[in-house]
């Protein structure tokens, strides 16, 4: 199917080209035209034009009403003020426009970007043999968005799950189970979850890691073979190899259980952890001091900036590789920009990382620059995200002040859920109330997430997150429900677009939202702002209350009303449907 070209972009350029023909301008003019609360749209852009060619406003908006050209768009122009145009679209227009997206099954007449690329993006990055806490949501769940979201957009995505698998705790761990050999040995039994399977590898690995760190802490001898293994590791010694190994497959194990309670897809291929880039250290630290990017500084490769200093007013740099000839983090991160736009030909590198770490990047990103990694063409951003508040205000902890582990933050989501399903549940069974509250407990989470600027921090507010009114998942997911309960309820009348018919009040800003959804998910993908995505989807649901309350469905006043207003109906449901399934959220057919 061919896109279709919005409401708001043909009015555009007929009044773009009405102000040239008026001669209000020589170059490209911009009407500046917005949704307005006095018509269906209003224009300013005629004060600042004005102004420029030192003329009346108010006879320079009526010239450009002379200059319009007869057309079926537009209904009325009105100039307003000191020479704002108020705008209403005929009704026949707004219903052909929507008609023509209802037509296009997958994509809703929304126009893929020709100037996409390939966009590597980086999120969800747990560490190895720790287990996943409240922190860890925010980067999967803005990262897993955008990824969805920059693909419908026409953008080739490249997904990269860095995580932490290397470091000198590999040694205490490797050498604890070298002593203890049977630790992480043990069998699922017959026919279990990828959740149980999940909770017992990292059962094990907590066992271990405890177990290790208490007698590291203890026994000299004992944290002297552990330093010993770390040198045996990096020197890449096979048995210690094949131990670091089984690490990282048993966290693999638990990540998996995890992320799938999460409703997230991660590809085994797309985990490249920090040993990953082990090969292209030495070579980066080379490039960086031949090409003078790097100095040597007290014995560490550093690089400096003039707009970095410290609390003293000394210089901070960037530590590349340290005294001691170890690799710091930015080793690393400059040797996966490296590998993402040599290997991966990225045009676009996307963080989705803790807004602290925010000074890391901008060096990280500044060193790649100075040595030619990230050009003009190829260029890197960092995504930053906020803290997970408690309901004090502080960052989210248990009551004995531990972090929250993500799982058991999940299940509480779930079962404050189930409580909200099963009072709504009207003929489901245990087995589907069990599962639409997974649904609406996970997209609870994620839309509390998504609907918040991902730099802000927010509270974590259970309650609220299940409300079924205010700005939540909940209620978007009721109002598709609610839909698709009432087109089920139809009967022999079928969903069918009548651009004869005169429109009400709530049905007009119901379709002109409607309408809005491809510019709406352009400017979330150019933004990296899925909080707008959740923004227009409660507006949406919102719009549709409204029309549900104003404007009878299946009683209409004549049968071709009956099915135009089950056309709107539809249309937003599938409209909803989509939007919810770009933030990585359910909408069931029933609740």
């Amino acid at each position: 199917m061919a896109s279709v070209t919005s409401l708001a972009s043909t009015l555009q350029q007929l009044l773009a080209d009405a102000l040239t023909a008026a001669q209000a301008t020589d170059g490209p003019a911009d009407p500046l035209l917005r949704r307005s609360d006095r018509a269906d749209f209003q224009a300013n852009g005629i004060l600042a034009l004005a102004k420029k060619a030192k003329a009346n406003p108010r006879e320079l908006a009526t010239t450009v009403l002379a200059a319009l050209p007869a057309n079926e768009l537009v209904k009325d122009i009105e100039v307003s003020g000191p020479g704002f145009l108020n705008i209403t679209l005929t009704d026949r227009a707004i219903t052909e426009t929507l008609a023509a997206r209802a037509a296009d099954a997958d994509r809703l007449g929304v126009a893929k970007d020709p100037a996409a690329g390939t966009t590597v993006i980086d999120y969800a990055q747990p560490n190895v043999a720790k287990e996943m806490h409240v922190g860890h949501l925010r980067s999967a769940v803005i990262g897993d968005a955008m990824a969805k979201i920059m693909e419908f957009a026409g953008e080739s995505v490249v997904r990269r799950h860095h995580i932490g698998d290397w470091g000198t705790q590999f040694g205490m761990l490797i050498q604890y189970l070298t002593e203890h050999p049977h630790e992480l040995d043990h069998s699922p039994a017959a026919g279990q979850s990828e959740e149980a399977a999940g909770e017992e590898a990292m059962s094990s690995l907590n066992r271990i890691y405890k177990a290790a760190r208490a007698l590291f802490d203890s026994d000299e001898e004992f944290k002297a073979r552990s330093r010993d293994r770390v040198v045996q590791l990096q020197a890449g010694d096979p048995e210690s190899v094949a131990l670091w190994q089984r690490f990282v497959d048993e966290s693999k194990v638990y990540f998996f259980s995890v992320f799938d309670k999460l409703e997230m897809d991660i590809q085994d291929a797309d985990i490249v952890g920090e040993s990953g880039y082990n090969d292209m250290l030495e070579e980066t630290c080379r490039i960086l001091e031949e090409s003078g990017v790097a100095v040597r500084s007290e014995g560490a490769l550093c690089v400096f900036f003039d707009d970095v200093k410290g609390p003293d007013g000394n210089p901070t740099p960037l530590i590349v590789k340290k005294t001691n000839g170890g690799y710091g983090y930015a080793a690393t991160d400059l040797s996966a920009i490296r590998d993402r736009v040599g290997n991966l030909k990225a045009d676009t590198l996307l963080y989705v990382v803790d807004v602290r770490q925010s000074l890391h990047f901008k060096m990280v990103f500044e060193t790649a620059r100075r040595a030619g990694w990230l050009t003009d063409e190829v260029t890197a951003h960092q995504l930053g995200f906020g803290t997970v508040l408690g309901q004090d205000g502080k960052p989210f902890k248990t009551r004995e002040g531990e972090t929250v582990r993500l799982v058991d933050l999940l299940d509480e989501a779930i079962e404050r859920a189930s409580s909200v399903v099963r009072e709504k549940a009207q003929d489901l069974d245990e087995d589907e109330i069990a599962e639409r509250a997974a649904q609406v407990g996970i997209g609870a989470v994620k839309y509390a997430d998504l609907s918040t600027s991902a730099a802000r921090d927010y509270k974590f507010d259970l309650d609220q997150m299940v409300s079924l009114t205010g700005d939540t998942s909940v209620y978007i997911q009721y109002a598709h429900a609610r839909i698709r309960s009432i087109l089920r309820k139809a009967g022999d009348a079928a969903p069918v677009a009548h651009p004869e018919l005169e429109l009400a009040p709530a049905e007009r800003a119901l379709g002109l939202h409607l309408d809005a959804f491809g510019a709406v998910l352009t400017e979330v993908a150019a933004e990296y702002a899925p909080h707008k995505l959740a923004g227009y989807l409660y507006q949406l649901a919102s719009l549709y209350t409204t029309f549900y309350a104003e404007c009878p469905v299946l009683k209409a006043e004549t049968p071709a009303q009956v099915e135009n207003r089950l056309f709107l109906c539809d249309l937003t449901a599938r409209t909803l449907h989509r939007g919810m399934s770009l933030l990585g959220i359910h909408t069931p057919e029933r609740l």
